[in-house]
Order: C-alpha cells, then sequence, then structure tokens
C-alpha cells in the first residue's frame, strides 16, 4: 500500500480497464487513506463509548448509527481495493488483515454468536495498515516470531523447573501457592512480573523456610532481567535489520509499480530510436 504523503496520482496500470484503474487511483489516494483514518479512530471512540450505560442511555442510538456507517464504509473500501487490485489484493497480508476484520463484523452477533459482537474492537488495528510506523513495528514483531518462540521455550522449560523445586520445596507449609505445579506456575510467574513478590511470596515462604531467598533471587535474576530481556533484545535486532534492508525509494503498490517502470523503460528506448533515426551512423 502506498504510504506517502504526495498527492500525486499513482502510476496507472496499463493491464487495468479505464475505471479499475480510477477506482484504484482514488482508493489508494493519500487522502482517502486519511479519511478511511479518521473513520477508523471516531468508530473506536464510539465503540468504546458503547460499554457505558449512562452513554448509551442519552446517545445509543447515536452511537449505533455511527457503528453502521463506519462498518460500511470499511466494506465501500475493502470491495474498491479487491476490484482495483484483483489478485495482488491477496498478496498483502495486511490486506486480508482487513478483510477478516471487517468479515468478522457482518457475522450475525445473536445466540451463540453474541460475543462475536466484542471481536468489533478488532477494527482498531486496522490502524497498523494505514501508519507506516505502526506497520513497520508490527512487521519487525512478526519477524521475530522465531527467535521469540526460542526464547519462550526455554523460558518454559525454567519455569517448569523452577515450579517443580517450588512444590517440592515450599508445597507442605504454603499449599495455597505452591500446593500444585499449576499453582507453583502462577505463583512464579507473579514474582517473574515483580508484582508483590516480596511481602506477598517471598517473605511468607521465609518466615517458614529462612533458605527460600537462595531459590527466589537466582529465579528472579534469570526469569524477570536476563529473558525478558533477551526478548526486547531479539525485537530491537530484527527492527535494525529491517532497517537497513529498506531502500530509500518511493513506495507504491507492485501491481502499479512493475507497469511503470516497464513503461519508463519503453519511453527511453523509443527516445534512443528517434534519437538513432535523426543523427544515423556514418558509414565507412
Amino acid at each position: 500500500m502506498r504510504t506517502d504523503s504526495s498527492h500525486e496520482p499513482w502510476p496507472p496500470n496499463p493491464h487495468a480497464t479505464g475505471i479499475r484503474r480510477r477506482i484504484g487511483e482514488f482508493v489508494l489516494h493519500p487522502t482517502v487513506q486519511n479519511f478511511v483514518i479518521v473513520v477508523i479512530i471516531v468508530n473506536a471512540v464510539a465503540l468504546g463509548l458503547e460499554t457505558s450505560d449512562a452513554v448509551m442511555a442519552r446517545v445509543g442510538g447515536l452511537l449505533h448509527a455511527l457503528d453502521l456507517i463506519a462498518l460500511g464504509i470499511f466494506v465501500v473500501e475493502l470491495a474498491a481495493k479487491m476490484f482495483a487490485l484483483g489478485r495482488a489484493f491477496w498478496r498483502d497480508g495486511w490486506n486480508v488483515f482487513d478483510f477478516l476484520v471487517v468479515a468478522i463484523a457482518l457475522i450475525p452477533a445473536s445466540g451463540p454468536l453474541a460475543v462475536l459482537r466484542s471481536l468489533r474492537v478488532l477494527r482498531v488495528l486496522r490502524l497498523i495498515n494505514r501508519m507506516p510506523q505502526l506497520r513497520r513495528i508490527a512487521d519487525a514483531i512478526i519477524k521475530a516470531i522465531p527467535g521469540i518462540g526460542a526464547i519462550a521455550a526455554l523460558m518454559a522449560i525454567i519455569f517448569y523447573v523452577g515450579s517443580v523445586m517450588a512444590t517440592v520445596l515450599f508445597g507442605d507449609t504454603h499449599p495455597e501457592m505452591f500446593g500444585s505445579i499449576p499453582a507453583s506456575l502462577l505463583t512464579l510467574f507473579q514474582v517473574m512480573t515483580l508484582d508483590s513478590w516480596a511481602l506477598g511470596v517471598v517473605v511468607p515462604v521465609m518466615a517458614e523456610h529462612p533458605t527460600a531467598w537462595m531459590f527466589f533471587i537466582p529465579f528472579i535474576l534469570v526469569s524477570a532481567f536476563v529473558m525478558l530481556n533477551l526478548f526486547i533484545a531479539v525485537i530491537v535486532d530484527t527492527m535494525s535489520n529491517l532497517g537497513r534492508d529498506e531502500k530509500p525509494t518511493k513506495l507504491e503498490h507492485p501491481l502499479f509499480h512493475a507497469d511503470s517502470e516497464l513503461a519508463r523503460v519503453h519511453a527511453e528506448l523509443a527516445e534512443i530510436k528517434a534519437l538513432l533515426k535523426e543523427h544515423p551512423a556514418p558509414r565507412d
């Protein structure tokens, strides 16, 4: 998707019909995309206000109307992009994500499907596809998933070993926190987040086991400081690699970009042929 803020129309696609090209230039124009961003933000605010009973009692009808209008705009935008881009629409994962988010909102939210109504707020995530900075961060997180998965597996092993040790060491005296492996996992997760880990967990345990600090301090150092910083390091490294891989060229949709370059090359070749005809090479 085009992300620059210029108002210059995109190069036409020679393989598209006239109306298809015009619709593509319109719906992918920065002004239209900025309007869609505003609609997404307004819709997000309206969805948040719908959670208030007092607000719904006063302007509930207006909020429902805004929600329907926003949904209609999203459907029209997606339909126009699908028509203009054709198969290229499905090659972009973010376009597929937009389609799924809007499609969920079209499912009747009644009976057992009523829970899907709460998924309407996922429309806010469409901002990621419209803002280059957010999209760059999201791309970095997605590309960092393999590295994050390896760290998560290592952390799972550490948590399992720690929960077994804690259950054996402290389960008899503090069954509410370490009476079973699931309870120990939950308690150790609380310790890792440093949420009331001292007064809520360590101090009561040390009242019965004075040497318990020999278990908790190494666990906190490994889980809270080392492992979490590894997560951050993987994401930062991926973002820096993305920054090096980016080319300082104008971002354009591949449907238009390739055809534009080809047309430019043909124009240059035609100009060279014209010059050769005007100034033919001298014969020996």
